[in-house]
């Protein structure tokens, strides 16, 4: 839920994809680094119309295209993901093939705070710096919180702004979920000549849900009937008074 609002921004406001050909040439490219968050990619490249909303309802059955992390099965899907720590490090090489070959495509990669504890993507960032690739774009969605609790309890990972500038990205930080911050950041991409854009969206771990919202028990957790429903209801009331 932390990450939708990023998504849609990236599906429908700023990428320049093709859903009637996926393997469009010069195609800007995806990787979500946060596999685990996969069920809200579904849903968003099947609104975007990469795949119909009927195979959403297959999602987990045996032989469905659509399983608990992204695969290359499902159309739309660059990059089999969810090793946490390496989306960068793949999003590195796809803006650097990009650069030497001159397509002009750019790499977007959505990663969480808590893979920020992995070792590989500090060498990723600092690869990125080294070769000024500018059109690349990371996101860190901020939301503070992984499986075994808060992130800073966990495996200190700040200060992620420093950490990045020391690696020669320039940094901005954006509300996660004002649709408006988000395509404001990603249209001024990159934010310097020459230089990696990292964004550091700060949001809400189970957005939208009062139940869910900040609850570290809920990063990996199958709602009962009666929560789904109450959080169904809360998510359609939210909706209607926009």
């Amino acid at each position: 839920m932390s990450s939708v609002d990023i998504l849609v921004s990236l599906y429908f406001e700023v990428m320049n994809i093709d859903p009637e050909n996926p393997d469009m040439e010069g195609r800007d490219r995806f990787i979500l680094s946060k596999g685990h968050s996969v069920e809200s990619y579904h849903a968003v490249l099947s609104k975007r119309g990469f795949f119909s909303e009927k195979v959403l309802d297959t999602y987990g059955d045996y032989n469905s295209i659509l399983a608990g992390h992204p695969t290359r099965k499902v159309p739309g899907i660059e990059v089999n993901s969810g090793a946490l720590g390496h989306g960068l490090s793949v999003g590195v090489g796809m803006a650097l093939a990009a650069k030497r070959s001159g397509s002009g495509c750019r790499a977007f990669i959505l990663m969480g705070d808590g893979e920020h504890g992995e070792g590989s993507i500090m060498e990723a960032a600092a690869a990125a710096g080294h070769y000024h690739l500018d059109n690349l774009v990371a996101i860190i969605d901020r939301n503070g919180l992984q499986i075994s609790g808060k992130t800073e309890d966990v495996m200190r990972i700040e200060n992620l702004e420093a950490k990045y500038l020391a690696c020669g990205w320039s940094v901005r930080t954006c509300n996660g979920h004002d649709m408006d911050e988000l395509k404001k950041s990603f249209n001024h991409a990159p934010f310097e000549k020459g230089k990696p854009s990292l964004l550091i969206a700060h949001t809400v771990k189970g957005k939208g849900v009062s139940f869910m919202e900040d609850k570290a028990s809920w990063h990996h957790k199958v709602p009962s009937a009666e929560e789904l429903d109450l959080a169904l209801d809360e998510l359609d009331l939210k909706l209607n008074k926009k």
